[in-house]
């Protein structure tokens, strides 16, 4: 019986990391598109002082977010096909994530990664501008779009950790999430 439990503990543990590797092999060939949700910032909400021009006033990257978007950077430069674009949410957040990655010269912002209500005809606009991104995507590069759990769990219907990456695809029922990537 506990042979069987701690068999069944490594198994579980195992996911994860075979989910990664999986991620992986897809980026080394190039030619994907990968959902990043933006790296560790502590709290939830925005404050209410909010103001999207302004990074004080929002929920920003704690150092460890900062470490581990470096740390995002690096093993896309180690393991992945060249990062070809780099598209990011309008959030401090996001945009930081995106440029201690990738490098600022790469990113360009959008407002249609903010977040968003779930409900409603803008979800719907959201999720048609995504699935068209990732299905009219041609590059021999990646393509990652930098963006917050919400937005990830409103057009995938998946929750997604902060720094993790999700590769997608567009198959006959709409967006597909591919293959996953945890940065620890």
């Amino acid at each position: 019986m506990i042979r069987a439990l701690i068999i069944i503990a490594a198994l579980a543990m195992a996911l994860p990391a075979h989910a990664t590797e999986a991620g992986w092999a897809l980026l080394r060939n190039g030619g994907q598109v990968v959902l990043l949700n933006h790296a560790n910032a502590p709290g939830s909400g925005e404050p209410a002082s909010f103001d999207i021009e302004v990074c004080r006033t929002q929920r920003n990257l704690s150092e460890q977010g900062r470490q581990q978007a470096r740390r995002i950077g690096a093993l896309f430069a180690a393991r992945a096909a060249p990062v070809q674009e780099v598209l990011a949410s309008r959030y401090c957040r996001t945009k930081e994530t995106a440029e201690l990655a990738f490098g600022a010269s790469l990113v360009e912002t959008v407002d249609w990664l903010d977040p968003f209500e779930p409900d409603g005809e803008e979800a719907d606009e959201r999720s048609e501008l995504l699935r068209e991104t990732v299905a009219d995507y041609t590059g021999s590069g990646i393509l990652v779009l930098v963006t917050h759990g919400d937005f990830i769990q409103s057009v995938l219907g998946a929750r997604s950790r902060e720094g993790e990456a999700i590769v997608v695809n567009v198959n006959e029922n709409g967006l597909h999430a591919a293959a996953r990537i945890v940065f620890n």
